[in-house]
């Protein structure tokens, strides 16, 4: 039997791996706070803005490694496929209360991302400079 915590943590994953930000935050906690790499946010409105961008934009897909939990934390490890990188292993550690996310310290690799926004960056410079010629 899963336990509650995991299931919650799963059901959410499931969400926004689908690309289904509005269900995937179903799950979240008006107060969410959400530690990651790139510092801490707090609120529903921040952890949806930090989520949609990757889940819409970057996310090709996601293999589940392994999930684990209890009645009120659960730890997922996963491995996803994204443009700019065709392996980006993250894990997620949430704690759950009244069958929502309260807390999620969220751990993935950052370095693909920057590089492909320095390419893109990259890019675009090259091509405004052509332009301008």
């Amino acid at each position: 039997m899963t336990s509650p915590a995991l299931q919650i943590a799963l059901a959410h994953h499931r969400a926004w791996t689908g690309k289904d930000l509005e269900a995937a935050m179903t799950y979240i906690a008006d107060d969410v706070v959400l530690d990651a790499p790139a510092g801490r946010l707090t609120g529903i409105q921040a952890y949806r803005e930090f989520l949609g961008p990757f889940a819409e934009q970057f996310l090709i897909r996601a293999e589940m490694v392994a999930a684990f939990g209890d009645d009120s934390t659960a730890l997922l490890m996963y491995d996803t496929e994204t443009i700019p990188a065709k392996s980006a292993p993250a894990a997620e550690c949430v704690t759950v209360r009244n069958r929502r996310i309260v807390y999620n310290r969220f751990i993935f690799d950052r370095l693909p991302f920057e590089e492909f926004q320095r390419r893109q960056a990259g890019d675009g410079a090259r091509r405004g400079t052509g332009a301008s010629r």
